[in-house]
Formats: C-alpha cells, structure tokens, sequence
C-alpha cells in the first residue's frame, strides 16, 4: 500500500482511538475506503462486538452529526423516509376554506375547477408540510452525515427494497416532488447480527466488514483505553478471564461491552485480583441468561485459575 493511503488509515486508527474505540487495521482500512470510495459498509459480526459504536466513534472523528435509524418488523418508509403531515394539512384546509371557494369562483365545468384544485393541492404537497424520516434527514444535510442504519437484519426484506436506491444512488423519489438527491452523500453504516441472511442485490451496493470479538490483546486495549483506572495486573486477569468463557458453549456470549461494565465493577467493589467468590457472585454482569450462568459458574475455578496463571504463575493449586 502507498505511504499516502496508509498514512491516512493510521490517521483513523489514531483518531479513534482519542475517542475511546480501540480498532484493528481491517476496520480502519474499511472506513478509509467507504468514505474515499462513497460506498456503505455493511457491517456484520455477534452482538456487543462494537458495530453501532463505530458509526458513532466515526461521526466524532470526521466531526459530523450521527443520524440514527434503528430497524424493526415492520419498518416502513413513513418512519425511515418521510410522510406527510396530515395534520396540519387538514388544519390549513380549514383555515384556507374561504379562499378555495374563491379558487374554484368562475370556474367554467368539472375540467376546469378539477385544474384549479390541483394547482391549489400541489401547496399542501411542497416541502412545508414534509415530515422527515432519518433516510432524508441524512441526503438532506449540508454538511454531509453519518448514517446508522441499525440492526437492518431485523427489518423485512421489502424494507431492504426501499434501501436500494439511497445506497446506489444517494437519492430518494417523492411522488409529488420528485427525486430528492443528497447535497453532500453521507458516510452509511449498516449493522447487522446475522439473524437473517441479507440479500444479495443489498451486499452489492455495500463494502462488507465482519468484525469477530477480539483476541485476549485487543480486548486488552479497549478495557484499557474504555477503564483507564483499572490496574495492569487485574485487567489483564478479567480479560483472560472472559476469553475463557468465551470459549464454552453458551447461548449468548460476553460482548465487548459487558466486558467493560465487569471491569467498572471489579473496580467498584475494590478488587485487586480474581477469586473464586468474586467472579461467581458478578457473573450476571457478564452473562445475560442463567443458563449460562449456570454452565460458567462450573468452570470458574478453572478459568481463575488459568488466568490467574497466564497473568502472575500464579495457580489456585
């Protein structure tokens, strides 16, 4: 890779990393090229591994506001695009009563009263009475936007339909307005956790970025930039600690971000090092089920014990 590109990917790596988001060259190098390319990232991987968090870390670096959609069932373009605000147009039309009669006064047939009305129509279908949806929130901002568009493995498929054209084109068709291009293309982000399969005709349009939980050494980063306080010793215990977990067959792994409450709250009851007693009566801080709690608390002699090891030799035996 040339020295100018990779100069810039570094720029992103450091930038972030002020902001807290510890990331590795894969991610960094994805940004980079969505934004110099113009393409979305569809971003995949299991939950709590920092997908939203990187939409919001990049609005931080590149200064720009972060326009949030999140997916659901049922999700459709009133509340992703725009609507009509019917309300008030209902309110004007009281309002503007007389003057429609004086619009239709001298009419001459049908034909010529239906032209006058529609001339009059097209005021309550202009700009005023749009209501926009985050989608037209962000082609619509002048200084260009970074847009989530959260969890879209829990929408419909339809809802993936009316995402093409804004993640080709940058632009939306409105009916009674027409095409509604972006003044400044926004940088776009999709999350998904693989709940469902996403469609191919969606994929294309994006650049794909897959991001696992981490290994034991950047996990190690982030608790440390997230926890600055935290001692080098117990950090390097509780992290050793989840990987382990991590390793067992649970129904919902810990994420990066339980990770870190963990160590808020070893921190919070004045630990210095793991022990048995510790980490069973804080399990539910890690996991979320309590059949997992369950499985793990079996093992948590164990997993003390290796990493009480990998970090001082020191064993429980």
């Amino acid at each position: 890779m040339n020295e100018g590109p990779q100069k810039l990917i570094d720029e992103i790596t450091e930038g972030f990393s002020k902001h807290g988001y510890i990331c590795s060259e894969q991610i960094a190098t994805a940004v980079y090229l969505a934004s110099q390319l113009e393409k979305p990232i569809l971003i995949e991987g299991p939950p709590g591994v920092g997908k939203t968090e990187l939409a919001n870390t990049a609005a931080l670096h590149f200064n720009q506001e972060i326009i949030r959609l999140q997916c659901y069932e049922g999700l459709d373009e009133s509340k992703a695009l725009y609507e009509w605000k019917y309300g008030k147009q209902i309110l004007y039309t009281q309002i503007l009563k007389e003057q429609m009669q004086e619009v239709l006064e001298g009419a001459k047939g049908l034909k010529e009263s239906l032209s006058r009305l529609v001339d009059f129509e097209d005021i309550f279908f202009s700009e005023d009475f749009l209501e926009t949806r985050p989608l037209l929130q962000a082609l619509s901002t002048e200084n260009g936007a970074v847009l989530l568009i959260d969890e879209v493995d829990k929408a419909d498929e339809e809802f993936e339909a009316l995402l093409l054209e804004i993640l080709s084109e940058f632009q939306i068709s409105i009916p009674e307005l027409g095409v509604k291009k972006a003044t400044v293309k926004p940088l776009v982000m999709l999350t998904s956790n693989n709940s469902r399969e996403i469609g191919d005709a969606l994929k294309r349009r994006c650049l794909h970025l897959y991001i696992p939980f981490p290994d034991a050494n950047l996990e190690k980063q982030i608790v440390l930039a997230r926890v600055p306080e935290i001692a080098d010793s117990l950090r390097k215990q509780l992290v050793d600690f989840v990987q382990g977990i991590r390793e067992l067959d649970l129904k919902k792994q810990p994420a990066i971000s339980e990770t870190i409450d963990w160590a808020k709250t070893l921190i919070l009851l004045n630990s210095e090092e793991l022990d048995v007693k510790l980490a069973t009566d804080t399990l539910n801080v890690l996991l979320k089920h309590q059949q997992d709690i369950e499985v793990v608390a079996k093992e948590v002699p164990r997993l003390i014990s290796d990493a009480l090891g990998s970090s001082n030799g020191k064993s429980l035996n």
